[in-house]
């Protein structure tokens, strides 16, 4: 029987690991705009750290259940994906059976779980594809390449299962082409839907330092160190416009998620400080693990502009919460940041080099004017194109047409 459009609905969300990142970000805002619809929102996760979390995952909003959190993320640092597999398979087993059915699950980041989720037939499943993840894994050996390749097939193939997939950006949904191959074949298309950002929760900026900022997670990925190559060559070679107090004054504030947990995340925090050190920086680079939403907010409201390093990022929730919080943005020319930043009027896209970040920086050096200027243009650029009240009615919409299809 068709569902009423109208109807309200009750919805699962299962999210490997409810931590701080974009990924968690745009979980969040989707179950926030779903409740504030008048839907009924249940987040599954393996893990949530109510100390290391966004605020709404305790405010009661939303219910949030978590099962599997004795369940290893690694063995002996290895076999990441497979224990990534078996925990949300776990929550997503527990959820079948403690549970009864939902009308849509929205699942993300791990499609193994689909298969089992579609046993229930009254529901619907709709996958949201952050990035393939055969594409972010490592392949460089034979060993890995035998591990990953029953992996890599089942993701292709528990994909295809979802009766409606999603993804973050158009360059997601043209990787996701060229990967999943088999599904372009059969004519399997994910529908774009932007991440968005709050942008009621920030204010006009109450001042403007000499400060850049980096906001990234504490991953090699995130290319963190060209931010402070490229900050310590501005330092380096802008004598004229550096003297006296504008020299002091001048600093890097590098903030992000971290995990101790994370091998890696513990491992590139010591690297970024080396690095600092050796540029004859690190006296100038603040270094913030994990910090708060009110603390990243009052770090906007005081840079000067905003350092987004990663190269070929799917989407970016960074660069669209620094617009939100009317700062521009210097970022990379390629991936997500293309199709948010406008080039020359909300930030500046730029080759992945020390020297052309550099360059983009001196601007707002040599004129502080600017980054008011960008920053006006920027925030209006998000209100229109990116903010959570576009980003729900779009879910909204995907979600109730998927309910709301005759089961086959």
């Amino acid at each position: 029987m068709e569902r009423n459009k109208g109807s309200k609905l009750n919805i699962a969300i299962i999210h490997p690991d409810l931590g701080i990142g974009g990924a968690e970000r745009l979980i969040v805002d989707a179950a926030v705009e779903l409740s504030s619809n008048g839907h009924n929102v249940h987040i599954f996760t393996s893990h949530h750290d109510k100390t290391r979390c966004f605020e709404e995952t305790i405010s009661g909003i939303f219910l949030v259940t978590v099962y599997g959190a004795f369940l290893p993320r690694h063995i002996f640092y290895r076999l990441h994906a497979v224990c990534a597999y078996l925990r949300c398979i776990f929550v997503a087993l527990c959820m079948l059976f403690l549970y009864p059915s939902f009308d849509v699950i929205l699942v993300d980041q791990v499609s193994i779980v689909i298969p089992l989720l579609k046993l229930k037939k009254l529901s619907k499943v709709v996958f949201y594809c952050h990035f393939p993840d055969l594409l972010l894994a490592q392949h460089t050996t034979i060993l890995r390449r035998i591990y990953r390749k029953p992996i890599d097939f089942l993701e292709e193939l528990t994909t295809g299962m979802a009766d409606l997939i999603l993804v973050n950006s158009k360059f997601t949904a043209s990787t996701f082409a060229k990967t999943f191959k088999h599904l372009s074949s059969r004519g399997v298309r994910p529908a774009v839907l932007y991440p968005a950002v709050n942008v009621d929760q920030f204010d006009e900026p109450s001042a403007t330092k000499l400060t850049f900022l980096s906001i990234n997670r504490f991953e090699r990925k995130k290319n963190i160190e060209l931010a402070i190559s490229a900050f310590a060559m501005l330092y380096n070679s802008q004598q004229e416009f550096l003297q006296g107090d504008n020299r002091k004054e001048l600093s890097l504030v590098v903030a992000g998620g971290f995990d101790k947990r994370l091998r890696e995340n513990v491992e590139y925090l010591e690297e970024l400080k080396n690095l600092a050190e050796r540029k004859g920086v690190y006296d100038r680079i603040r270094f913030i693990t994990s910090c708060p939403t009110s603390e990243r907010n009052t770090l906007l409201s005081q840079c000067l502009c905003v350092l987004y390093t990663p190269k070929d990022e799917h989407f970016g929730i960074v660069p669209i919460e620094a617009m939100a919080a009317h700062k521009p943005v210097i970022a990379c020319n390629s991936g997500g940041p293309v199709e948010s930043i406008k080039n020359g009027v909300t930030g500046y896209l730029c080759d992945p080099s020390p020297h052309d970040f550099s360059s983009a920086m001196s601007n707002f050096v040599r004129d502080p004017q600017l980054s008011k200027t960008m920053g006006r243009e920027a925030r209006q650029h998000v209100v229109h194109s990116f903010s959570t009240k576009t980003f729900g009615q779009h879910l909204n919409t995907y979600v109730v047409d998927a309910a709301c299809r005759k089961k086959e």
